[in-house]
């Protein structure tokens, strides 16, 4: 188990603001589990557009946060850092269940396991919780080119 934070998650992942999702890993278990952390506020990019009379953060942003955890999870798991050829792309997403919107304050938490890893292809099984409430919950397969 580890905490990382922002400055090492920019190590694993490319993703930058407005784009990165994932603020801190509180737990990771390489070859297991990850769970980060994703504060949620009044200021972020989307929420003027998404809704401007009741904010609720995008569910496929939810996704995008569970997989950028899931890539510092499969990097540390495989002991590697990535290069800037290297990319993560979502091969599949199944199972997807929304159960309660995400809104400003909310603190996101991210967790996600390996189910399996064939090559350069992993699938994950995830969920995001907000007070301990689960708000989405998903499955998804990713493809790490190198």
């Amino acid at each position: 188990m580890s905490v990382i934070d922002i400055n090492e998650i920019k190590k694993y992942i490319p993703h930058r603001y407005p784009f990165l999702l994932v603020d801190r890993i509180l737990e990771l278990e390489e070859g297991k589990r990850v769970v980060g952390l994703k504060n949620v506020t009044v200021n972020e990019p989307f929420f003027p557009g998404h809704f401007p009379h009741s904010p609720v953060m995008p569910g496929v942003l939810i996704i995008e946060a569970l997989a950028q955890a899931a890539a510092v999870l499969a990097f540390k798991t495989e002991g590697t850092l990535p290069d800037e050829n290297s990319m993560v792309y979502f091969a599949s997403v199944d199972k997807v269940r929304f159960k309660r919107p995400v809104v400003p304050g909310d603190q996101l938490i991210l967790e996600a396991e390996i189910v399996r890893t064939i090559r350069n292809i992993w699938k994950f099984k995830a969920i995001a919780r907000v007070d301990g409430e689960v708000a989405t919950e998903a499955e998804f397969m990713c493809a790490i080119k190198r």
